[in-house]
């Protein structure tokens, strides 16, 4: 694999650093930075709730909050959750139908745990034939509050790794398709995948409130190789790392980002939304380059009417303009983990035919927008001498439909796999 890369940032390229091309670019063209909105169904109170959110997120019809943004925008689910709770089993037929459309077209793509009451092994049997048998993939497992069947021992405390346990079931879930997991680590640090930076986390218009977060932040990093290793991603401030379960299944675990000066647990909701998603927030995530999954629970509500409102609709109206700006790519945590775990494990090497670059990439598929697993990865760009005259294969295949891309603010031209965006279904 071609390792001309700055030191300590994985996908960025900066416009002072010397490099020779043909040289990965961080992001698909033009993008400056990668976001997705990873948000746990906790407490969404019925299904009018959660389908009218999902509307007005990723539709562009008339919602009760005005028109729809048409943003990429995933979703969680769940199954064995109490009354009162919406959760896969509590719906009505017309709302599993949904759901189960949403799974498919890839806007809902996390498993968030199996819920609550999934004490036994036999519930995640149960849910995952459901998905089975409706054609639904979910590559995604987040935590659950105190769930039994979480993975994780030390923040979420479940069982569902631990082979014997009443609640085990990651045999049955990695077989079923699961491929990247979160177990409760969430970062106060703007951007990952690019070098930890604390400063930024203090906030002078909140002094005492944002230095307690730094605080937190910087003890992090004193026990980055204590405590088990519990903040040992905090520290490196990767997205993603291998790690290994209980059973001993190696899978990828994922961070997740709330960079609230009030800390990873505030204004985690509908509500407080507008107060995360701040022009300065966005402007930082941009001028550092970095990737964000962003820790929410946009089914914690105060009006069941308009479930988003106020400041959260003005923040989210202004990420769309910067994604219709080419500024922010925002896209389902799916589609972020498999972006940023092909760009990790793809190796180049070039070749010269006449006057042609020819580009050999080799490694995983992340799988295109339609799911097909051996595409070539969507949005894969690279900074190239003359995109008129470069050939890009993958694992052998060229791909014939490759977007040539003027220069952006390195100064450097480029070439891409299209990105294409998920089909948005009617609901």
């Amino acid at each position: 694999m071609n390792e001309n890369r700055p030191e300590g940032s994985p996908l960025a390229i900066r416009k002072d650093t010397p490099v020779t091309l043909p040289f990965p670019r961080a992001f698909p063209y033009p993008f400056r930075a990668m976001m997705s909105i990873c948000s746990d169904l906790d407490e969404t109170p019925d299904e009018g709730v959660y389908s009218e959110t999902i509307r007005f997120l990723i539709g562009t019809k008339t919602t009760a909050m005005g028109p729809g943004l048409g943003l990429e925008v995933g979703n969680t689910m769940y199954f064995d959750m109490p009354k009162g709770q919406f959760s896969y089993w509590n719906a009505s037929e017309k709302g599993r139908d949904i759901v189960r459309l949403l799974m498919r077209s890839g806007h809902i793509d996390c498993l968030h745990s199996f819920g609550d009451l999934a004490t036994s092994r036999t519930h995640a049997e149960r849910a995952l034939e459901e998905l089975e048998r409706h054609g639904c993939k979910l590559r995604v497992w987040v935590d659950h509050g105190v769930a039994p069947s979480n993975f994780g021992s030390d923040i979420m405390r479940g069982a569902g790794d631990v082979p014997g346990s009443a609640s085990y079931h990651a045999d049955l879930t990695f077989a079923y398709g699961v491929r990247y997991v979160w177990m409760g680590r969430v970062t106060s640090v703007v951007g990952q995948d690019v070098p930890r930076r604390l400063k930024n986390v203090f906030d002078a218009a909140h002094p005492l409130a944002s230095g307690k977060t730094l605080v937190k932040e910087g003890v992090k990093d004193l026990l980055a190789e204590t405590v088990g290793g519990r903040y040992a991603m905090h520290a490196g401030n990767s997205l993603l790392r291998g790690v290994t379960l209980r059973d001993g299944r190696r899978t990828l675990e994922f961070i997740r980002c709330n960079p609230h000066f009030g800390g990873v647990s505030s204004r985690d909701t509908a509500e407080g939304l507008g107060d995360v998603l701040t022009p300065k927030i966005l402007d930082l995530l941009e001028e550092r380059g970095g990737v964000c999954i962003l820790y929410t629970h946009l089914g914690k509500v105060r009006d069941r009417e308009n479930p988003l409102r106020g400041e959260t609709v003005i923040a989210l109206r202004h990420l769309a303009e910067r994604v219709r700006g080419g500024r922010i790519l925002l896209t389902t945590t799916r589609r972020l983990l498999e972006y940023a775990s092909t760009r990790r494990n793809l190796g180049f090497r070039v070749t010269r035919e006449g006057d042609w670059t020819l580009l050999h990439l080799e490694g995983p598929t992340g799988g295109d927008s339609t799911g097909r697993e051996e595409a070539a990865p969507d949005g894969l760009t690279f900074y190239v001498e003359d995109p008129e005259k470069t050939r890009l294969f993958h694992n052998g295949l060229e791909v014939s439909a490759l977007d040539r891309n003027p220069s952006d603010s390195t100064g450097n031209r480029s070439v891409s796999v299209p990105w294409t965006p998920l089909r948005t279904p009617e609901i």
